[in-house]
């Protein structure tokens, strides 16, 4: 499968401190087990996202960037919308998240979401309404658009369990039919645990979703993030280095 990546930092942006006094440091967080795009090691987030959020948050003159792990990507969330966080990379954006987010454009890359199931038991997928009928499970906390979140709501019967590893055992053992896993994480998760002979990645995305960075609407960061964050990504959407942050992280990950 072709990894659909977009970006990052190609080149390091000429301009003056754009954080004052108001706003000497920024803490940013995601989500603690996306890889390669973002996992906890040590208390922080580590991987491709915060490395470009580093990057470029550091060549607009902040001159401390703290990634944290907050625990979960739940509260990775609240502590964006409360302020605690400055900024939060990898993250779909929804209306939801809009009230208490602001995004910057472009998105840094595109990320597919997949429908796994049990060796042997794959069943017809050509559209959403094919999963009706059938017992589903995807992590806490993850949203897949404001369509397919609506829809999943709407019209299937889908358990919130707390992460992938919770996922992947109740379709294991006969809980669910399927899982809604977005695909990296699931991959990574899949050779981990040694379930390549178990399950089975259907070859019809649900979605393929724009992933972002955000601002925290709370944060004191703001002004200065939104100042210059923005066309400093465009920049580096543009010039293409994102696949060499991610490749490189991948084999992070695999030396793991």
């Amino acid at each position: 499968m072709r990894i659909p990546f977009l970006a990052v930092l190609a080149l390091v942006v000429p301009v003056a401190a754009l954080a004052g006094p108001d706003c000497p440091d920024l803490v940013v967080t995601g989500h603690p087990y996306y890889p390669p795009v973002a996992w906890s090691s040590g208390g922080k987030v580590v991987g491709a996202a915060p490395e470009l959020v580093t990057r470029i948050a550091k060549a607009l003159g902040f001159a401390k960037v703290t990634s944290k792990d907050f625990g979960s990507w739940e509260k990775a969330q609240a502590a964006a919308r409360s302020g605690e966080a400055d900024v939060i990379f990898g993250i779909y954006r929804n209306t939801e998240r809009m009230e208490y987010l602001d995004y910057a454009e472009p998105p840094f890359m595109v990320d597919p979401v997949s429908v796994v199931v049990r060796s042997g038991e794959a069943f017809p997928y050509a559209q959403w309404s094919d999963l009706k009928g059938r017992k589903g499970v995807t992590s806490a906390g993850e949203s897949y658009g404001d369509q397919f979140d609506a829809f999943m709501a709407r019209e299937l019967a889908v358990a919130r369990v707390p992460g992938i590893d919770k996922a992947f055992a109740a379709l294991l053992d006969g809980t669910a039919d399927y899982a809604i896993v977005a695909f990296y994480p699931g991959r990574d998760a899949v050779r981990k645990q040694g379930l390549s002979g178990k399950v089975v990645f259907l070859p019809r995305t649900v979605v393929n979703a724009d992933m972002f960075v955000a601002f925290s609407k709370k944060s004191k960061c703001l002004g200065a993030l939104k100042a210059g964050f923005a066309k400093a990504l465009k920049a580096d959407v543009e010039g293409g280095k994102v696949r060499e942050l991610l490749e490189a992280a991948e084999q992070t990950v695999a030396n793991q």
